[in-house]
């Protein structure tokens, strides 16, 4: 692991060196190698902020070089299906918030030229707002947490951070919030993200591990009553998300026979051959699961498959949606796939800004 690259950090043009440590699995190879205690840790962690200030982290602004923001965004927009490039933008320009969906790829040119302390976590690499919400884990809790990973990579901490806080900004104003109460709502961001990882730097490495906010915590955490209104409204919402809900909503069919219902041209259906090829990639893709859940995902029978446009940035990737029916009609499952290109987050970190 390597901090600043000698260029004064405080003066906002300094790139640092981002090294693997955290990724590259010879730190955590061996059970004979001593751990790092957690006084020494906390050392470490302190000499790095004398070379990398908060202050530091607290300033920027645009560079005379910088890369034109539409350029940029014609960039992204390769390799993508054309045809729907014109979606893509029309959610971007409908608000600010909606172009801060979309643009993961310039924030991460800018981020790359900001002062960074070089530690280098698997980070979220998109970690907008509208990135956190309620979803049920493998044990069928109700949690709060990530749920995109598009860009998942290993990278600076402080570009997710910054992503963070700038996107609550930017949603407070598509709100109608006062900047004072977007700078409130920024600061008791940051402050929450500070005292989280405060208390998981005391935790033994095991629990940190098992770490989550599921319903029953998040209540018993918040004070607010409008707060704690909004928390049961999520959650009720989120808890609808099923496969079994969601079936009369997006399909169609009599006789016991059911197809997705087309939407042109936000759902449409693939042509045989692609409907052929994703249909191998499913059954590849149950031997790749443990066999309990292969077990159980392989007793259904797959019925139908769409090409759905999701979301703001991943609109005009391939992204499908494919229904398997169980036991009976209403024994159903929806199965997400979506297209994985290289993390913008990647092209930064391993030096190909292109």
């Amino acid at each position: 692991m390597s901090g600043p690259d000698g260029a004064d950090p405080a003066s906002g043009s300094s790139r640092t060196h981002l090294v693997h440590s955290s990724s590259d699995g010879g730190e955590f190879a061996s059970l004979r190698r001593p751990a790092t205690r957690r006084r020494e840790r906390y050392a470490f962690g302190k000499s790095l902020r004398r070379q990398v200030p908060r202050s530091a982290l607290a300033r920027w602004t645009a560079p005379a070089d910088r890369l034109d923001p539409v350029e940029q965004v014609m960039k992204i927009h390769e390799g993508r299906l054309d045809r729907l490039i014109p979606i893509r933008v029309g959610r971007m320009v409908a608000s600010p918030y909606g172009f801060l969906r979309g643009t993961a790829a310039i924030m991460a040119t800018d981020f790359a030229q900001l002062p960074a302390t070089g530690i280098t976590p698997v980070i979220c690499g998109d970690s907008h707002l509208g990135n956190f919400g309620f979803y049920a884990s493998p044990e069928r809790e109700l949690v709060f947490d990530l749920n995109d990973f598009d860009e998942a990579h290993p990278g600076a901490w402080e570009w997710d951070l910054r992503r963070l806080v700038a996107s609550v900004w930017v949603a407070g104003r598509h709100n109608g919030a006062s900047e004072s109460s977007c700078k409130s709502a920024v600061l008791g961001c940051v402050e929450a993200y500070r005292v989280q990882l405060v208390g998981l730097a005391e935790q033994p490495l095991l629990s940190r591990s098992y770490e989550c906010l599921d319903l029953d915590r998040l209540r018993l955490k918040t004070t607010k009553t409008t707060l704690r209104k909004e928390i049961k409204r999520a959650a009720k919402k989120a808890r609808g998300r099923t496969s079994d809900r969601a079936l009369p909503r997006f399909t169609e069919g009599s006789g016991g026979t059911r197809c997705i219902t087309e939407e042109p041209p936000l759902i449409t259906r693939p042509s045989d051959g692609e409907y052929e090829q994703i249909a191998e990639a499913l059954d590849a893709y149950l031997e790749t699961l443990p066999p309990h859940w292969a077990r159980i995902l392989g007793g259904y029978r797959l019925v139908d498959i769409v090409h759905k446009v999701v979301g703001v940035g991943s609109v005009g990737l391939r992204a499908y949606l494919a229904l398997c029916e169980g036991s009976s009609p209403d024994d159903v499952i929806f199965l997400q796939l979506k297209q994985a290109r290289r993390s913008v987050v990647a092209r930064f970190v391993h030096g190909d800004s292109a």
